[in-house]
C-alpha cells in the first residue's frame, strides 16, 4: 500500500474547501507532523524530528513549535499522545521520563503557542479514527517504542483502557514485553512469537470483529494473521486527526464517525470553537 504521506507524494500544494488541519503524532521516537484539507487529504509533506523524551513538556512544545513552522496556514490543530488524555490533559505518559507531564494541559499549551485551538486524544486512538469501518468491535493495536490500543464499538470510541501499563507476562507490562526495546534485545523472530502469542489472547479477551495493528513495528510482524485482522499503514497516527473535529459539538471526540478518513469530511467555523475545541 503506497504511504500517502511519503516524501513527493503530495508536493503540489491541492485546493480543496473545508478547514485546514495541523494533524501531529508525538511517539516515543519521534515528533511528527502534517497539515489536512477538509477530507483528510495531505497538503505537503510530513515533517518530523526525535522526540526529546527524557525532557519536560515545555521542551516538547517547543520542539513542536518548531517543528510545524515551515508548514503554511492551517485553522485547526489535533494531537495524538502516547498516554491517557482526558479533555486535553495529559494522565499518564509511559515513554516519558519527567514527572512534569502528569497532569500536564497539552492541548491549552499547544493552543497558546500555536494560537489555533487544540483537540488532543491518545495516539493509538487517533490512528484508529483512520482506519476503522464503524461496524462492530474493532480492536486498534499499536506496535513501536511500546504498545498501544483503542476500542471501537459501531463507530464509537469507548473509554481509553492503557493496556500498555498492565501486566501480561512474567511480571512484564505489554510494553516491556512487546515495546521495541523488548524486540531488539530479543531479536525479531522472538518477538513475533511474543507478539502472537498475545494476540491470541486478545482475540479470545475481547471476542472483536476487526483487529487493525498499526505502528513502526507492525510492518515486522512474519506469521500470517487471521481474516479479521489486517496491517495498517503508520501514516493513520496523523490522517487520523480529521477525525478529532468530526465529534459533534459538546461529544467526546472520536464519535459518530464516518467509515473511512477519506470521508471524513467536517465543516467546522474555528472561530466557534475554544482552545480545547468545546463549543464556546
Amino acid at each position: 500500500m503506497k504511504n500517502p504521506l511519503s516524501p513527493g507524494a503530495t508536493a503540489k500544494r491541492l485546493r480543496h474547501p473545508g478547514p485546514r488541519t495541523l494533524a501531529i503524532d508525538i511517539g516515543g521516537t519521534g515528533l511528527k507532523a502534517v497539515i489536512l484539507d477538509g477530507q483528510g487529504r495531505p497538503l505537503g509533506d510530513r515533517v518530523r524530528v526525535p522526540t526529546p523524551a527524557d525532557r519536560p513538556p515545555s521542551v516538547v512544545v517547543r520542539a513542536l513549535r518548531e517543528l510545524v513552522a515551515p508548514l503554511g496556514a492551517f485553522d485547526r490543530i489535533s494531537v495524538g499522545f502516547p498516554g491517557v488524555i482526558r479533555d486535553g490533559v495529559v494522565r499518564t505518559a509511559p515513554n516519558f521520563a519527567s514527572p512534569r507531564w502528569r497532569g500536564f494541559d497539552l492541548a491549552g499549551a499547544l493552543a497558546r503557542v500555536l494560537k489555533r485551538p487544540v483537540r488532543a486524544l491518545n495516539d493509538a486512538e487517533v490512528q484508529g479514527l483512520a482506519v476503522i469501518a464503524g461496524k462492530g468491535v474493532e480492536l486498534v493495536i499499536t506496535l513501536g517504542t511500546g504498545v498501544g490500543s483503542a476500542l471501537f464499538f459501531d463507530g464509537a470510541l469507548m473509554p481509553h483502557l492503557e493496556l500498555s501499563q498492565h501486566p501480561i507476562h512474567g511480571g512484564k507490562t505489554y510494553d516491556e514485553y512487546l515495546g521495541d526495546r523488548a524486540r531488539k534485545r530479543l531479536g525479531t523472530r522472538r518477538w513475533n512469537r511474543r507478539v502472537r502469542r498475545v494476540l491470541g489472547i486478545l482475540e479470545i479477551v475481547v471476542n472483536y470483529d476487526r483487529l487493525h495493528l498499526g505502528g513502526g513495528n507492525a510492518a515486522r510482524i512474519d506469521f500470517p494473521l487471521g481474516r479479521r485482522a489486517r496491517i495498517v499503514d503508520n501514516s493513520a497516527g496523523l490522517l487520523g486527526g480529521i477525525a478529532l473535529w468530526k465529534s459533534a459539538p459538546g461529544a467526546r471526540p472520536g464519535t459518530a464517525l464516518a467509515p473511512h478518513a477519506s470521508d471524513l469530511l467536517h465543516q467546522q467555523d474555528p472561530a466557534a470553537v475554544g482552545t480545547r475545541g468545546r463549543p464556546r
